[in-house]
């Protein structure tokens, strides 16, 4: 015999538009309209209908683009327009009784292009009265996607980088340290800048953004002081050797010191991936200069880190993030190997490694530079290693533990760029070394969580 199972998830959506509609019709027995034209109209409470929530029929004070509402209220009958934020929008008279009526918030409805007199507004017009109900009108769910220095100094300006953070009026930065003050938004939407306040903590966390659009939080790595592996500072140690076999090996005597970088300043001591006493790196030279952490019997990642970062989280929820300074434009030729270990050869694009080259976008070579210091992301599943399938932050522990030498460095390499192996894919694009002399100078090396706080509109 033939069975059939009943989807619940196919059904939900149904069974919940037949109530919805049993409604109306129920409450259409109740109609007090008295002219052909369309009665009063009053408005005494909107309700969010959204059946993937766990309250499908919500009552609510604001909605977003491209939300369905259902409105109470009376007089609904002969209803002719409907203007949210001054845009006409389309209602279906189906589902329209005296006293209820749905709607949908065109993703068209202007939000701060809105007339100032109409916006956070609902408009309701039959042929003989209209209303207008005071009511938010939101933009999409804002979003943070990066910000530009996430270890800066008191007093520094930042700039948070995403979506829909519009009219931010509240920054909330770790250890519940709030600012209101010295916020600057872009009026499309895309960044913001703010002053970093005296007293945000060092065990680090999200930063939460107040918005016209609602609350957002960045990923939990901002002045996530425990997990500096390397700060040249005290922080982590460095390790070094014979400079006699290795000349490109960096000692803590071709560290820099002097303030530089404009807007985000220099943290102490940074590393210099080309040290004053080499003048230019030639082509096709594979580890032209290198610096590392102290390594076996010193780092211990797991000690250090997975009180911060369980050992269970996935990998695209973990990250190596540096600061970086790069005062002159930086194209065509050189980049960072990024070693989780110190067992690799030149021009490996394979194993725990990952190779920084912020010049190549696209394909093409573009220049990069930066006026102060900024941060670089670097997800652990980005490394070779871990790309080609789901982790978790006990793969990189492990691989790291195994080691024969397990310090952790980075080296300037400066040769052939082959988009096949960026790429990982047939392509006959190169990109030949040449003799360079950029200055490339890194810092406050360290090991974050991107595990990013849900801000849900009702709950807080």
């Amino acid at each position: 015999m033939k069975k059939y199972i009943l989807n619940k998830n196919y059904w939900t959506p149904i069974l919940f538009l037949g109530i919805m509609i049993f409604s109306m019709l129920f409450t259409a027995c109740d109609n007090s309209d008295s002219s052909e034209g369309g009665g009063e109209i009053t408005i005494t409470k909107v309700f969010l209908e959204d059946v993937n929530s766990s309250v499908p029929d919500r009552e609510v004070n604001f909605a977003r683009l491209g939300q369905l509402l259902r409105i109470e209220g009376s007089g609904f009958r002969g209803l002719r327009k409907v203007y949210i934020n001054g845009y006409s929008t389309y209602f279906n008279v189906v589902f329209v009784t005296d006293k209820s009526m749905v709607v949908s918030v065109s993703a068209d409805t202007p939000i701060l292009d809105a007339d100032p007199s109409v916006r956070n507004t609902i408009r309701f017009a039959n042929d003989n009265n209209e209303t207008i109900y005071a009511f938010e009108i939101r933009s999409a769910k804002p979003a943070i996607t990066s910000i530009s220095n996430t270890l800066p100094n008191t007093g520094e300006t930042i700039t948070v980088y995403g979506s829909g953070l519009t009219e931010v009026s509240k920054v909330v930065f770790p250890g519940n340290i709030e600012s209101t003050t010295g916020i600057t938004s872009d009026e499309e939407g895309k960044s913001f800048t703010v002053v970093v306040p005296a007293g945000v903590s060092e065990n680090g966390g999200s930063l939460f953004v107040q918005t016209s659009n609602g609350g957002v939080y960045s990923p939990a790595y901002f002045n996530f002081k425990k997990g500096v592996i390397l700060d040249f500072d005290g922080n982590g140690t460095q390790g070094y050797w014979s400079t006699s076999t290795i000349p490109g090996m960096i000692t803590p005597t071709d560290l820099g010191s002097a303030a530089i970088g404009q807007t985000n300043l220099s943290h102490g001591k940074y590393v210099p991936h080309r040290p004053d006493r080499i003048a230019s790196i030639p082509a096709a030279t594979a580890r032209a200069t290198e610096v590392w952490t102290a390594g076996t019997g010193v780092d211990n990642w797991r000690t250090q880190l997975t009180p911060y970062i369980p050992a269970t989280t996935p990998l695209d929820k973990v990250a190596f993030q540096f600061d970086i300074y790069v005062p002159d434009a930086w194209k065509d030729s050189g980049y960072l190997k990024i070693c989780t270990i110190n067992n690799f050869n030149g021009g490996t694009w394979a194993g725990g490694v990952y190779n920084y080259i912020p010049w190549l976008i696209d394909g093409k070579s573009v220049a990069f530079q930066t006026t102060g210091w900024v941060t670089i992301t670097i997800p652990f599943n980005k490394f070779y290693q871990w790309s080609k399938a789901d982790f978790t932050f006990e793969a990189v522990l492990a691989y790291r533990e195994a080691a024969t030498y397990q310090n952790f460095g980075i080296w300037f390499e400066n040769g052939d760029v082959k988009m096949k192996d960026v790429l990982g894919t047939d392509s006959t694009v190169e990109f030949a070394s040449k003799a360079t002399s950029v200055k490339v100078y890194t810092d406050n090396w360290r090991v974050v969580s991107l595990n990013t706080p849900v801000y849900d509109d009702f709950t807080n």
